[in-house]
């Protein structure tokens, strides 16, 4: 854990024998993007462990020699949600088709928090004649979901693309506008997803705009088009994620760079090795996760449909599972 947590949260130390589907996974490829963040782990049980995986021949027998599974429980249910890389239509000069700013964070927003909310920063003039829009893209609410995924990439009417990352935040809490419309009474739960929202904010396009002021937080984004074409978004570990094998955790809970043993139910069950190499501002638990999915329209549909239950299981340096536990049950 990286983090104060509260005092009634459970570990539970198991065994690989007890989890579902563990037999059956790809541990290589759970080994593989485990590598491509452990080496800025910086604590000594992590790098050494580290420097082992990276001589590893056989991944599965890796994870069961010096790991633990731990069922971390803070008394919520277990929700799994989905996230991917957007892709916007946009350029570097603004159009009458390309007029909504990509913007990236302003000083004062770095030290005054929270600063302006997302009604005053896009109704206000702060923003403007300072130079701080990296592009210009066509569509709101497009712009309004990829503040929400944290990066994304831009198609230039040249065919070319330019990627963003997370820069930061106004420091305002995320507020769901799906929720939202589940209290209007718009939508029942079961029907809400990213695109019923985005049809129906295009659908009403004054009411829409309000809807989405109704979330205060505001994301600035920083240009990482140095990151490969072939290669995943950069994550909170400022390294590419990869496709169905890293997902976004709570930091107070989980170490970011940990393995976690995913049991995701629902009408498509997963039983996966992934690695928690990224955070967001809605995923916040011990048994809380966001899948990431890739990049695209389809990922975003997939990623747009999950809100499962399950479990999911830490896996933990030995010696640390164990020091979770109290004396009396060693």
């Amino acid at each position: 854990m990286t983090g104060p947590v509260a005092a009634d949260v459970r570990y539970s130390v198991l065994d690989f024998a007890s989890l579902d589907g563990w037999a059956e996974d790809d541990h290589a490829a759970a080994l593989t993007t485990f590598t491509n963040t452990c080496r800025d782990m910086k604590d000594p049980d992590w790098s050494s462990l580290c420097a082992l995986a990276k001589d590893s021949t056989d991944a599965k027998a890796f994870f069961e020699l010096f790991f633990r599974p731990v069922l971390i429980e803070d008394g919520n249910p277990a929700l799994f949600t989905g996230y991917f890389e957007p892709e916007l239509d946009g350029a570097l000069r603004r159009s009458s088709r390309y007029r909504y700013p990509v913007y990236a964070m302003p000083r004062e927003a770095r030290v005054s928090r929270p600063w302006l909310t997302r009604r005053q920063i896009l109704e206000g003039d702060r923003m403007s004649g300072r130079g701080l829009e990296i592009a210009w893209v066509d569509d709101p609410v497009e712009l309004f979901f990829l503040q929400i995924q944290g990066s994304g990439r831009i198609r230039l009417p040249n065919g070319s693309t330019i990627r963003v990352g997370y820069a930061g935040s106004n420091g305002h809490e995320y507020r769901s506008i799906g929720a939202e419309l589940v209290r209007r009474g718009t939508y029942a739960p079961h029907q809400v997803s990213a695109q019923v929202i985005k049809n129906w904010v295009k659908r009403n396009p004054f009411d829409g705009t309000q809807l989405l002021y109704h979330n205060p937080s505001y994301v600035f984004f920083r240009e990482v088009s140095e990151v490969p074409a072939d290669r995943g978004p950069l994550g909170a570990m400022n390294r590419s994620i990869t496709t169905m094998r890293s997902i976004a955790v709570d930091p107070a809970f989980v170490t970011l760079g940990s393995p976690v043993w995913v049991e995701k139910d629902g009408k498509s069950p997963l039983r996966r090795l992934m690695i928690a190499q990224d955070t967001g501002s809605a995923i916040k638990g011990a048994q809380r996760a966001d899948v990431f999915f890739g990049t695209g329209d389809r990922a975003g549909r997939e990623a747009g449909r999950l809100r499962d239950p399950g479990r999911m299981m830490v896996l933990m340096p030995i010696q640390r599972a164990y020091a979770l536990l109290p004396e009396s049950a060693i």
